[in-house]
């Protein structure tokens, strides 16, 4: 079975030329075939405020109202999407830049909630896995933009590391999947300011005593579910580190592993 790495990477690499590089240069290198997901970074806020489209962040996810909606599928699916493919065609990669909205690639609802209305916010239904095949077979490099869409039309934000996640699972039958989460942290840490307290492996019974704990910060607390669902989904490995390290990470030699 062959390898698939499905990479994601935060805002804070998108907004860092020098480290989108230096990671674009791991990504380049894999072995097997390759997939990243990014996500937005700043570029939207900072649009929004440019236009006077006040923006609202709820447990770090962003209220996607009509005029948000529009901003961030310019710049997700848009500038930086298109941004990081050119420049993976100048490390001679052939890569392709797709939104889950080609292709029908990745197909979504809004999400629905009592507390919070997040807006055009979308949550998965099916991810479109001949098309994911059929271009990973051409050894196509995918970079996927966070925009999603209802089938009837309707554009919807979506949150990179779930979508990462569920590409990782929709195509685990199909090849030996890594899912590597690339942030700014050196991976899960007991201590939030001790980049030393490291947790180089961590299982369910150790992250439920950290949330009971609440040694987790909230805005881990996501991405760790969504890779302990990629595990139990039959991902072969889901690694949480700092993007700087990827091609360490890649390798399984720094970072979180998740364990069952």
């Amino acid at each position: 079975m062959e390898s698939l790495y499905v990479i994601k990477i935060g805002g804070n690499i998108v907004d860092n030329p020098a480290l989108l590089t230096a990671c674009l240069q791991s990504f380049a290198k894999v072995k097997g075939q390759a997939i990243l997901v990014h996500g937005g970074g700043k570029l939207a806020t900072s649009m929004a405020e440019s236009m006077g489209v006040e923006q609202t962040m709820v447990e770090g996810r962003r209220i996607t109202d009509e005029a948000t909606l529009k901003i961030v599928t310019m710049v997700y699916a848009g500038y930086i999407n298109k941004n990081i493919v050119a420049q993976l065609q100048a490390l001679g990669v052939a890569a392709m830049g797709l939104s889950g909205v080609d292709g029908n690639l990745i197909l979504a609802h809004k999400r629905t909630n009592a507390a919070i209305d997040f807006g055009m916010v979308g949550d998965i239904d099916a991810v479109n896995t001949d098309l994911l095949n059929q271009l990973l077979s051409n050894n196509t490099r995918l970079i996927i933009a966070p925009i999603t869409h209802d089938g009837k039309g309707q554009l919807l934000n979506t949150n990179a590391d779930t979508i990462a996640q569920s590409l990782a699972t929709a195509l685990a039958a199909k090849y030996k999947v890594h899912l590597i989460y690339g942030f700014e942290k050196e991976g899960v840490l007991k201590d939030i300011n001790d980049s030393n307290s490291l947790i180089a492996k961590m299982d369910k019974l150790l992250y439920k005593n950290m949330k009971e704990e609440k040694i987790i910060f909230e805005g881990m607390i996501p991405k760790i579910d969504n890779a302990f669902s990629a595990i139990e989904h039959g991902v072969q490995s889901v690694i949480i580190g700092k993007a700087e390290r990827m091609d360490e990470l890649i390798k399984g030699t720094a970072g979180t592993t998740i364990t069952n």
